[in-house]
């Protein structure tokens, strides 16, 4: 319904503040139910996914070891810190669900070093945007998409992670069977119908996975923007994400 909308392609990309910020909100509604994406990076606990335990700004797990790449990231700025001593134990448990060596005292440790500590916010900012963001935005423009494009990318990666790990369908997968049936506008394609494309195959990859069945965060959030024709993700913003209603005024 929305092909031959104009590109997203020329507007402000993903990288820009704006749009980073709104980038950020987005996926704290799907990952926190709260746009104050700021306040999670001290969240932690175990939600049952069996990749033990989610944490921070973006979701890192102890069973899939990006919260050990962070810790490492962090304890090379603060050697001394409390977090840095949970390093074995992060790496025993990398691959599991396993809480062995971490519990009570890994988590609250967490919690004050987000509290207290700029350097372990800045270390989560890094490694978000080393693992997630700038990956998703620059494969994004490569592909010729705008900021909604660029978007739907970044929180793929977020969600499913890069590759393919066991009972996870990746995010290079995901853009794979994509391309299987669209072609993004670098290559021609409509950018409108690529990225419908691209968003069938992420339903389809959570369909597969035994730890994920919601969809709204495609359904009623991406799949929202893009019938609207708001490639380059421009506010006011308004979309749900397990029934609940958010906005972006501007």
């Amino acid at each position: 319904a929305c092909s031959g909308e104009a590109s997203g392609a020329g507007g402000p990309g993903l990288e820009t503040a704006r749009k980073k910020e709104i980038a950020m909100r987005l996926v704290s509604s799907a990952e926190n139910s709260s746009l104050d994406w700021r306040a999670q990076y001290r969240y932690i606990e175990d939600i049952g996914d069996g990749r033990g335990y989610t944490a921070g700004i973006i979701g890192f797990c102890s069973g899939t070891g990006d919260m050990l790449a962070l810790v490492e990231r962090y304890a090379r700025e603060r050697a001394d810190a409390e977090l840095a001593g949970f390093l074995p134990a992060l790496r025993k448990v990398r691959g599991s669900a396993s809480h062995r060596g971490l519990g009570g005292r890994f988590t609250r440790a967490w919690q004050r070093a987000a509290d207290g500590d700029r350097a372990f916010r800045d270390a989560q900012d890094g490694e978000r945007d080393r693992v997630y963001f700038d990956p998703a935005v620059a494969r994004g423009r490569q592909d010729g998409l705008g900021a909604l494009g660029q978007f739907c990318y970044y929180d793929a990666r977020v969600m499913h992670g890069h590759g393919d790990p066991p009972g996870n369908v990746g995010f290079a997968t995901i853009r794979r069977r994509a391309l299987d049936t669209a072609r993004p506008p670098s290559r021609g394609g409509d950018e409108t119908a690529y990225l419908h494309a691209f968003l069938d195959a992420r339903v389809a990859a959570i369909a597969e996975e035994p730890s994920h069945t919601d969809t709204s965060r495609i359904d009623t959030a991406q799949r929202v923007f893009l019938r609207e024709g708001n490639l380059r993700l421009d506010p006011p913003l308004v979309w749900k994400v397990y029934g609940d209603t958010y906005r972006i005024e501007e």
